[in-house]
């Protein structure tokens, strides 16, 4: 393991993907977001297609100031039978994706400066000898999925088609941006977060009951937790 750093990112469209040459002597990280206390089954299934080598893993599951639920260890699961050797896991709290309120402004500095400890831990193990998996939460069978909403292009959309080109799984075409392929949408919010007129969302409604029905799970400050 060196000190060089390669990001790659597999949440964009088909075509674009680039699979990481990873090594056996690498450490690497993989970072999946948590939506309704899963991870999303298309990037597990992008997942799937890198070649692990035997190279140390490290598991990062990120969620939006409520729970992560059984997503930490259900990536754990699917790296270590990928053929990782997972030696750390972190539950990572950043701001809700869909409403904002929650987590706003997270990860800040004080999770900075818990991730770097984090990260100093974690290189001492993995520059060591032992390699024991860490033990997670979590239940087998995991939790089922939840529905969660599809955005759309609403008042103020001029079919600019930023968003289309930021989908990931083509859900939104480029013949008329305002519509959802719902079948496809994952619910990443990228589109919402790219859209240059804050036309995309969830709409009134539905951002007014996730905002109710997250208030008390949502409200009161979350932790990042590492598992050696």
């Amino acid at each position: 393991m060196g000190k060089e750093s390669v990001v790659t990112d597999l949440c964009v469209k088909t075509a674009d993907i680039q699979l990481p040459n990873i090594n056996k002597d690498d450490l690497a990280v993989i970072s999946m977001p948590v939506f309704a206390g899963r991870v999303p089954a298309l990037a597990v299934e992008r997942l799937r297609m890198v070649k692990p080598n035997g190279a140390k893993c490290v598991v990062v599951a990120v969620f939006g100031n409520r729970a992560y639920d059984d997503a930490l260890l259900e990536i754990q699961d699917v790296t270590s039978e990928m053929g990782f050797r997972v030696i750390a896991a972190v539950g990572a709290v950043a701001e809700h994706s869909i409403i904002r309120r929650y987590g706003n402004g997270r990860p800040d500095a004080v999770d900075e400066q818990t991730l770097r400890r984090f990260g100093a831990e974690i290189l001492g193990k993995a520059e060591g000898s032992v390699c024991t998996l860490p033990a997670i939460p979590g239940n087998r069978p995991y939790k089922k999925g939840g529905k969660v909403p599809h955005p759309k292009g609403r008042r103020g959309c001029n079919r600019c088609g930023v968003c289309a080109r930021q989908c990931p799984t083509d859900a939104i075409p480029f013949s008329d941006p305002k519509k959802v392929d719902a079948s496809k949408c994952i619910s990443c919010m990228r589109c919402v977060s790219a859209c240059p007129t804050g036309a995309r969302s969830i709409g009134a409604v539905m951002t007014f009951l996730a905002t109710q029905g997250l208030k008390k799970v949502c409200a009161t400050r979350k932790e990042n937790e590492l598992y050696l």
